[in-house]
């Protein structure tokens, strides 16, 4: 069935991050929606409401109160839910640690190229049981978000860097110290847990993503501080979180109502399958992704 935002067409701005965002000065009309998918229960119920007249979607990732680990998290029921609202545009605001002295703690990282070291993007993905498709992926993010976020995180936060190369790797613990110089030499500038299988979907689900990376730690890599810990990484995050909700307010004001990215047609030329060999129920189960293309 059909979501009356989807019928009336109005587009809408999604913020994946942690429990609190909702807070941000000036939502209003808020409703909390608890969304089933095909793909099971989301990370948690859903915040709605408008911001300067924008209807904006925010989720949890981990759950209010950080229940989910990393692993836990069902992204493709994360990332349906939030199609199904109609959702175009989604900011993934995340706390990475930097594999570079450049980008220090307490820094902002727009990343522009992405590392999935998890082993799990085959179930990171809506395709599948009939219908296939294999989206473009060579720029993980939206440039015209990725442009836009830039430019409210420069107007408020004192260090932005702009690019880099976000590495996705297994959690829940930290990595070894091996395992941070071999991320080095990968060429990766910043590291996290969960921004692989966000960007993936939000690909195939013609969302347009780009990601906003708090840094919270050195990892391990840096013999002269201290190894990673979550002690460091909440002191850090929470010295950040308010900037965080200063930028997205900002952005907000910046999206256009009307999705006209590449981003919102990649399916034009993905799916392989021809529309008379869809089967129903897989059909129906991806209806808020594909119904543009029957």
């Amino acid at each position: 069935m059909k979501c009356i935002s989807k019928i009336l067409g109005e587009s809408a701005i999604g913020v994946v991050g942690g429990s609190g965002l909702y807070e941000i000065d000036g939502l209003d009309q808020i409703e909390i929606r608890a969304i089933q998918t095909p793909f099971g229960d989301p990370s948690d119920t859903v915040v709605t409401g408008r911001i300067d007249g924008r209807r904006v979607c925010f989720l949890p990732r981990h759950a209010v109160g950080h229940r989910l680990l990393p692993h836990e998290i069902n992204h493709r029921a994360n990332i349906w839910a939030l199609r199904s609202l109609n959702v175009r545009w989604l900011v993934s605001v995340s706390a990475v640690g930097s594999l570079r002295e450049e980008m220090a703690p307490r820094d902002i990282v727009v990343p522009d190229q992405l590392i999935d070291r998890t082993g799990t993007a085959a179930k990171h993905t809506f395709f599948g049981q009939g219908i296939a498709a294999h989206v473009g992926f060579a720029d993980p993010y939206c440039q015209d978000l990725r442009g836009w976020l830039l430019t409210s995180a420069r107007s408020l936060a004192p260090t932005v860097h702009d690019g880099g190369t976000y590495l996705c790797m297994n959690g829940p613990a930290f990595s070894t110290r091996a395992e941070a110089a071999m991320h080095r030499l990968l060429g990766a500038d910043i590291i996290g847990m969960t921004n692989a299988p966000e960007a993936r979907l939000c690909r195939e689900a013609e969302i347009a993503c780009a990601t906003l990376a708090l840094v919270t730690d050195y990892d391990c890599w840096k013999k002269d501080e201290a190894a990673v810990n979550v002690e460091t990484v909440l002191e850090n995050l929470h010295s950040n979180s308010s900037m965080a909700k200063q930028i997205v307010r900002d952005l907000i004001a910046k999206i256009p109502e009307i999705p006209g990215s590449p981003s919102h047609r990649v399916l034009d030329t993905a799916v392989f399958t021809p529309r008379e060999m869809w089967p129903l129920e897989t059909a129906r189960n991806l209806a808020v992704i594909l119904d543009r293309l029957v």
